[in-house]
């Protein structure tokens, strides 16, 4: 791994992605980053879940479950409506059946009324258009991002927490694919903690295993039983 001002960065095969994205999670997580009631976890907790679910699995690839996940986490943000759960449709005819109110309370002379109701019905439209472009808007990015964009660029991720990028460098040996990962943790007093919790992953850490995505439906179904649940670290090591 090379350290810099710029992240932490390392070079090689997929297997050495994943694994220091692993590292650079259970660093974060010794820090306390995921709990909301630790000292980082008011201002990180979301966005550690953020990064949890971007970071390169062992399962993925960078083609595929990487890009799509670079694409959405890059995409146009919803818009009040969306969050209303609200489809344009909806909204304009939400905006007519204002718009005919206002008519109403127009001809029984509440003029006061009938502005009120004509500027909700004005309100509706304007969601109604910012909706519908949003979604066109994410419909062109994904698009864009995905078919053009990331043969230009590297796949990234960025919040408040950490910006990262994956690059696809020269094959090596045997025409394995190689990548250069960097990861920056963007507030400096957690990079430093981060930087010491890596060195001592280092010195204690023999052999990082992989977490690699369990397949229990063939068990349950044999078995006829559920499966064990998940460690909360998902990073294991085997120490010295």
């Amino acid at each position: 791994m090379e350290e810099s001002i710029s992240g932490f960065k390392v070079r090689g095969d997929w297997g050495d992605v994943v694994e220091h994205g692993e590292r650079i999670t259970r660093a974060l997580r010794d820090a306390g980053v995921h709990d909301p009631d630790a000292d980082y976890g008011v201002r990180f907790a979301r966005a550690f879940e953020e990064w949890e679910e971007w970071r390169p699995k062992a399962h993925e690839t960078l083609e595929t479950e990487v890009s799509e996940k670079t694409a959405d986490q890059a995409s146009v943000e919803e818009g009040k409506g969306e969050k209303a759960g609200r489809e344009p449709d909806e909204d304009i005819k939400t905006a007519g059946e204002k718009l005919s109110e206002s008519y109403e309370r127009l001809e029984k002379d509440d003029a006061e009324g009938a502005v009120g109701t004509w500027r909700e019905s004005i309100d509706y439209v304007a969601r109604a258009a910012d909706s519908a472009g949003r979604k066109a808007l994410r419909r062109v990015e994904d698009t864009v991002y995905q078919n053009v964009m990331t043969q230009l660029a590297p796949y990234y991720f960025d919040n408040e927490l950490i910006s990262a990028n994956i690059q696809q460098s020269a094959r090596g040996n045997g025409d394995e694919e190689q990548f250069i990962f960097e990861v920056n943790v963007n507030d400096d007093v957690l990079k430093d903690d981060v930087s010491d919790r890596l060195d001592e992953l280092e010195d204690e850490v023999d052999r990082w295993h992989v977490q690699v995505e369990k397949d229990t439906d063939a068990a349950e179904a044999i078995e006829g039983v559920e499966p064990p649940p998940e460690s909360e670290d998902e990073t294991k090591s085997t120490t010295n």
